[in-house]
């Protein structure tokens, strides 16, 4: 039996309830239930050979994986996400929805930036191509600016100067995101990210001013302001002042343990592992939680 426009709303519904639910959540409880329910969907997409609600089942299927995706890659296992992402771009592009295609493959950048960003930005080519020149402004916003923490990432500042000052023309025309944005891309988000190109391109100052611009306005979901506390942890630890540094990538560290978030609790250990300065007692004291966040 072919699926009808209630079976195609109702999965819809049930994964934008799922995606709402990661700011509270551990990757670990929401994964079995998000890949149950994508599951679910292309189940009803192989039933649903001859039916015209196959592109609004592709579609379907395409937003659950790209969020699995992005759960595996809070639980730091990047083998699943990218085996997740493939499954959701495949699946957009399938559909033949333009804007959603490019989501996933942004998405899919953003993720593969810290460890590659020369492959990121050719990822983020392909995604501005797929939702070609009438992409939504939040959406051009957001892309430019994985572009800018990209070029910054490979401390190209001209090049990320650039791309954030396409970001911020663009938001500022910005209104309700569009589907399958759940969340407006605002001047603070670009502030956001104009910090953490800061931060790889070692300007402490510039990081500070945008970090607390971005922060006074919005109020991130409590394992995303985690790794944006290791940020300023990271600035404060560039300025010498070690006990901060130390104090706040502790409370960091244990936001990542609260929620299981392999993802910050991996960046905590990088935090540290990229100090190799004497060993002061807030140091000492940030080492024992670590170990006790691996080995309880």
């Amino acid at each position: 039996m072919n699926a009808d426009d209630t079976t195609t709303s109702t999965l819809t519904a049930v994964t934008g309830l799922q995606r709402r639910l990661d700011a509270t959540t551990p990757a670990r409880d929401l994964a079995p239930g998000v890949i149950a329910h994508l599951g679910v969907a292309r189940a009803e997409l192989a039933r649903s050979a001859t039916s015209p609600l196959r592109g609004q089942l592709l579609s379907v299927i395409a937003e659950a994986a790209g969020f699995a995706a992005w759960l595996h890659a809070d639980m730091a296992d990047a083998g699943s996400a990218r085996t997740y992402y493939r499954v959701g771009i495949d699946a957009a592009r399938r559909s033949g929805h333009g804007l959603l295609t490019g989501y996933l493959v942004g998405s899919l950048a953003q993720f593969e930036a810290d460890g590659d960003p020369r492959l990121a930005l050719l990822l983020l080519g392909r995604a501005r191509a797929a939702m070609g020149d009438q992409a939504p402004a939040s959406a051009r916003a957001w892309l430019a600016c994985l572009t800018a923490l990209a070029h910054a990432t490979a401390h190209d500042g001209r090049a990320c100067r650039l791309a954030l000052a396409e970001a911020e023309r663009a938001v500022s025309r910005t209104s309700t995101p569009p589907w399958p944005f759940i969340f407006p891309f605002t001047e603070a988000k670009v502030a956001g990210f104009r910090a953490l190109c800061a931060v790889r391109l070692g300007q402490p100052a510039t990081a500070l001013a945008a970090f607390a611009e971005s922060l006074n306005a919005i109020q991130p979901a409590e394992k995303q302001r985690a790794i944006l506390v290791l940020e300023i942890a990271a600035i404060r630890r560039m300025e010498g002042e070690l006990d901060e540094a130390f104090s706040l990538a502790g409370t960091a560290l244990s936001t990542g343990v609260l929620y299981d978030s392999e993802r910050v609790i991996q960046a905590a250990q990088r935090f540290r592992s990229s100090y190799s300065g004497p060993v002061l007692p807030s140091v000492a004291a940030f080492d024992e939680r670590l170990l006790a966040a691996r080995i309880g």
